[in-house]
């Protein structure tokens, strides 16, 4: 799983956007915000990182169980994949 072309994540004054660049503009209007973990997910993705890569990222990196981590993956990838921006 990717992120598609177009979306782009930002740093601004310690937050995180997500904000469509070039053709991506048409069909998508607004921008997304991500907190820490959000944006740490979204970076594996821009490299095409599966769901089970997504998983084993999180618990190296987070203090949380291999349970919590499936579920808010899973719901992370939904929200993306509801929003059209994942491939």
């Amino acid at each position: 799983m990717k992120i598609k072309d177009g979306f782009i994540l930002r740093e601004v004054a310690g937050n995180y956007i997500v904000v469509a660049v070039g053709n991506a503009v048409k069909d998508f209007n607004g921008v997304i915000t991500l907190n820490e973990t959000g944006s740490f997910l979204w970076k594996k993705l821009e490299k095409g990182a599966t769901e089970e890569e997504l998983k084993t990222a999180l618990l190296e990196e987070y203090d949380v169980t291999e349970e919590i981590a499936t579920r808010d993956i899973g719901l992370f990838v939904k929200k993306l994949t509801d929003a059209g921006l994942v491939k």
